[in-house]
């Protein structure tokens, strides 16, 4: 059996009774008190995630003269220290390797964080790709990492560590001391709402963790409702809606493309380009409350015209909700469309992104 690895706090989550599961190879909370319960006090108060399992590069040298420049399918010259972007590691076929933040932390530094299956995968093909002298280290074990989301986060943080948490713009961090150690407080996240999100050394995750937590105003919140707050926004999850035989045009993606700079896998991405899609992103909307699930068929007609990638049952839209990799042709807004596996049916419409536009991001 696989060994998982777990999070420095393990015994925080077993201690409440939090349901763990497998999840890229870590022992991770699914849920707490329930998934719903969890994504209603995101959406409506402020939630706080267990999130160390993620993957931080730290990257030193010339970011042009070092090969960092020519690796993602964004530029990391243009990004300005004190602030972070987002795309992909690219396969040379265009398939996504992992996406991925940047956060310019010098001129001649960054931080790069990835998922959390793919960390050991990425790790080596970016050292691959890069040139001398610079230098790459893999700084997840000694980095922890917590998330806090929700319309109240702000407030929540600047009433323990300063007003000035409250001036931090969309996409932009700042370095402060947070328990006597060096933190990164970016404000970014994956639910839609506004959020934060705190790097700091592992060994000091434990104490942040309890002292957030001990505002009445934040409760913790699992992966499972994390899934959910970042489907409703439309955000997508690698490994169900990306994967390395998907590529950024496939996955409705093409905005964190920079088709003017060099890049691993752009000769791909202009084929694509061009008119040789094979096959596209929806997003849909169920008729009724049932929930699609990853790999369901989608059909048109009397075709099975693609699959879905992620699905859930929307609360704050009260129906069943999805995305899905269908046929060039099905990806009109209004088509109707269906969802079936097994004996189950599921009508369905395409429609736009997000499905839920009513958070707190850019309060």
């Amino acid at each position: 059996m696989e060994q998982l690895k777990e999070t420095p706090l393990i015994q925080a989550h077993t201690g409440v009774g939090a349901l763990m599961a497998p999840f890229g190879g870590w022992n991770m909370p699914i849920q707490y008190e329930g998934i719903l319960a969890e994504h209603r006090f995101c959406r409506e108060s402020a939630a706080l995630f267990d999130i160390c399992h993620m993957g931080e590069f730290l990257y030193q040298g010339g970011i042009a003269s070092g090969g960092l420049e020519d690796i993602f399918t964004f530029s990391v010259t243009s990004i300005p220290v004190g602030r972070s972007k987002y795309g992909f590691l690219l396969n040379e076929l265009g398939g996504i390797i992992d996406d991925l933040i940047v956060f310019r932390t010098a001129a001649d530094e960054a931080m790069i964080v990835v998922n959390a299956a793919t960390a050991d995968n990425d790790f080596n093909v970016i050292s691959s790709r890069l040139q001398e002298p610079s230098f790459i280290t893999n700084i997840s074990p000694a980095t922890g990492k917590l998330d806090i989301q929700g319309p109240l986060s702000r407030d929540i943080l600047a009433d323990l560590f300063g007003a000035e948490i409250g001036t931090i713009p969309y996409f932009k961090f700042i370095k402060m001391n947070i328990l006597g150690s060096e933190a990164i407080v970016s404000r970014t996240g994956y639910t839609g709402e506004l959020g934060f999100e705190i790097f700091l050394p592992s060994e000091k995750v434990g104490e942040l963790w309890n002292l957030i937590s001990g505002d009445s105003r934040i409760k913790p919140a699992g992966l499972g409702a994390r899934d959910l707050l970042r489907l409703e926004v439309g955000y997508s999850l690698y490994g169900n809606d990306l994967d390395d035989s998907i590529s950024p045009l496939e996955a409705g993606l093409e905005v964190f493309v920079n088709f003017d700079k060099k890049f691993v896998g752009k000769d791909a991405l202009i084929k694509q380009r061009a008119g040789h899609l094979t096959r596209s992103k929806i997003a849909f909307r169920v008729a009724s409350r049932r929930s699609p699930r990853h790999f369901y068929e989608v059909w048109g007609g009397d075709s099975r015209i693609g699959t879905v990638t992620s699905g859930a049952f929307s609360p704050m839209l009260g129906c069943g909700i999805g995305l899905a990799l269908v046929s060039p042709g099905f990806s009109d807004i209004g088509s109707e469309i269906t969802i079936c596996h097994e004996k189950v049916v599921m009508d369905a419409t395409v429609c736009e992104l997000p499905f839920f536009s009513g958070g707190s991001l850019r309060k």
